[in-house]
């Protein structure tokens, strides 16, 4: 969705009402070249697709604490990774909604009615993902790029680059989702050192405690609706 709504507003609006015409256009005009530079690029940006999804988005907390969950359980390949990165991406969606609603009506609608200007367009779809970023970072992670890059004078967060939010708000991602990670390791811990300790108490050493272990944490999972905990922690925490 982040790419699709950048594509609407960096690909002129010329190329969007007839693409033929740039790319089989009158020769040696200037409008016509610029343009089809600009498409080529455009296109080329698309191959970054995953990287603008992971990393300006909640999908990196999302993906990493199911991670977290599956390994903890010990389920080895269940669930899949396909359906894991499926759930993911359709909690991202409809955790993003309401930002992506917003640039819609102030950035690329606007920009698609010639309302407003190309670079006004950009500036106003990324203010909103922007202040997502900014309500889910660090300070700590924020100084620590903005002492990398050399400008510290900065009056409002706002006014931070993309370059400067979007490493901290990555790495402040990935430290809330090892801290959600390792409570949720916790209860599945428990019953493993249990499970052990009556194993060894009879004497069993040779029968792996996983085999053992892992019905009686299913069935805890599922006792305890653990899907539901799990995806109402996870929304709860981007309130």
């Amino acid at each position: 969705m982040t790419i699709i709504i950048a594509l609407m507003i960096l690909i002129p609006q010329r190329v969007l009402a007839n693409p033929l015409d740039i790319i089989f256009g009158t020769e040696g005009d200037p409008a016509a070249t610029v343009d089809t530079v600009k498409l080529f690029v455009i296109l080329t940006v698309l191959s970054l697709a995953p990287s603008f999804l992971i990393l300006t988005t909640s999908f990196t907390r999302i993906i990493v604490v199911l991670s977290f969950l599956r390994n903890a359980m010990g389920t080895q390949q269940s669930p899949p990774n396909q359906l894991l990165i499926g759930l993911a991406l359709f909690l991202t969606f409809f955790i993003m909604q309401p930002i992506y609603t917003e640039v819609m009506e102030t950035a690329v609608q606007p920009y698609l009615a010639d309302e407003i200007s190309q670079e006004e367009a950009f500036d106003l779809a990324t203010d909103p993902l922007k202040e997502f970023m900014l309500n889910e970072t660090r300070e700590k992670d924020l100084a620590l790029f903005l002492r990398a890059s050399g400008s510290e004078n900065v009056a409002e967060p706002m006014d931070l680059p993309l370059t400067v939010v979007v490493p901290a708000f990555a790495i402040s991602e990935l430290r809330l989702a090892f801290s959600i990670g390792f409570i949720v390791f916790i209860p599945f811990l428990v019953i493993d050192m249990v499970v052990a300790s009556i194993l060894m108490s009879m004497g069993m050493f040779m029968l792996p405690p996983v085999m053992i272990s892992l019905p009686f944490k299913v069935l805890l999972f599922v006792l305890v609706d653990g899907w539901y905990l799990i995806v109402e922690s996870l929304l709860k925490s981007f309130a």
